[in-house]
């Protein structure tokens, strides 16, 4: 038999399988032996055989039954402790052997770089996660989120986009329902071809009778180097500084439920965006690490913003729920106070901060954009995180922010939920 590899999918990225694994690298490496199918993840191996049987790393290496390394040649007794094992460990190599195709040979990444051996069957009868449920991480398909104002605005839309309203009722114009199923779906919608004009723009998403949300930097805020049209001006969105991930005004009691970024004028270098789905990261999360999605839903963070003209502050945590679903995100690392948890909490607080920060922060995980003049995003500010590249030149985008009640009324989708 011969051993065959493939290419596997991932969030509508195709990656390329090589012989050999990075820590980070090759996700989604499948390689095929008879009918079972290996998957190597970030943090454990998948073996796709009548069902899919989960191993984490760590797991497989300290139950390796080598001898006479790990196992004593005479008793069979095990010779290592699992504390003996970097939580960096990572396979360099998965493959079925060709001479026993029941047989698994795992290279690891440690100083001996040391070859584990299992059968398949001896796996299927230790195993701890036979068809558990699969959360996929966050997507990075522009394609789920994007569409062209002068298609969508027009009297017929592609098959996909021809059916009814979400609402089941009058799906109103075919702009309308475009959007509002992305932000339904995906928290996001990202419009080309919008226009330059930003007061037409906001009345796609504002019933009669109601206005923006209004904030301490104004009514609309003019992203720039050289603002003079807005106040409290004295923070890292009117420089051209990158700014990582983050959500909105996480300081104030109830954040505004969705922004709107509508570009003037691209920088002549740099300036693109990038944005998470916050809540699928928390989904995730929970499905790969339990405790650590708890501590980020039960331990308060202080938030605080401290400006010139300005000042609030709030205690929230990262990850607020309502019953099972994750009603908002908060997460902004730049206007995070000192932590001030108990002395035998904090170390357990950063792991789980961190282990949720490498989530959004791979770039597996983003939708990665440019925005060019007429453009604009709209999205859950309750759920999206964002972020912009640092950039050289001139750089405009007008920012406003709306009530999700007011922009689901408009898009007929009712209340948010």
């Amino acid at each position: 038999k011969m051993m065959r590899t493939v290419l596997a999918t991932r969030g509508g990225c195709r990656q390329p399988v090589s012989g050999h694994y990075a820590t980070r690298s090759l996700p989604f490496n499948v390689r095929y032996y008879g009918s079972a199918a290996l998957e190597s993840h970030e943090d454990y191996l998948r073996i796709n055989d009548d069902g899919h049987y989960d191993f984490h790393y760590t797991w497989l290496r300290h139950n390796c039954n080598c001898s006479p390394h790990c196992r004593h040649h005479l008793t069979g007794e095990r010779l290592i402790d699992s504390s003996e094992i970097d939580e960096s460990i990572r396979p360099l190599s998965v493959a079925w052997d060709e001479q026993a195709p029941s047989t698994l040979r795992v290279r690891w990444n440690d100083k001996q770089q040391h070859t584990s051996v299992y059968d398949i069957a001896w796996l299927k009868r230790h195993a701890y996660a036979h068809n558990v449920a699969q959360v996929e991480p966050p997507s990075n398909d522009i394609s789920r989120i994007e569409i062209d104002y002068t298609t969508t605005n027009s009297s017929s839309l592609s098959g996909r986009h021809s059916h009814s309203h979400p609402s089941g009722g009058n799906r109103g114009d075919d702009y309308s329902a475009a959007v509002a199923k992305r932000l339904k779906e995906n928290g996001v919608v990202l419009v080309r071809n919008r226009g330059m004009d930003t007061e037409a723009a906001l009345q796609d998403f504002l019933p009669a009778g109601k206005d923006v949300y209004h904030t301490h930097f104004g009514r609309i805020e003019d992203l720039r180097t050289d603002n003079t049209t807005n106040v409290n001006t004295d923070q890292l969105g009117y420089t051209d500084a990158a700014v990582n991930l983050h959500t909105d005004q996480p300081f104030i009691p109830n954040p505004p439920g969705l922004q709107m970024l509508h570009c003037m004028q691209k920088a002549a270098e740099g300036g693109s965006s990038q944005m998470v789905d916050a809540v699928q990261a928390a989904l995730y999360l929970r499905s790969i690490d339990k405790p650590a999605f708890e501590a980020l839903t039960t331990i308060p963070v202080h938030f605080h913003r401290q400006q010139k003209n300005f000042e609030s502050s709030q205690v929230k945590p990262i990850i607020e729920m309502d019953g099972d679903r994750v009603k908002q995100v908060r997460y902004s690392y730049f206007t995070m106070a000192p932590h001030n948890r108990p002395f035998n909490v904090m170390p357990h607080w950063y792991q789980s901060y961190n282990k949720f920060a490498r989530i959004v922060r791979d770039p597996r995980h983003q939708y990665q954009f440019l925005l060019n003049p007429g453009d604009f995003v709209l999205y859950d500010n309750y759920r999206m995180l964002h972020a912009r590249t640092s950039f050289k030149g001139a750089r405009f985008l007008r920012g406003v922010y709306f009530d999700h009640n007011d922009v689901w009324e408009k898009l007929r989708m009712g209340p948010h939920h």
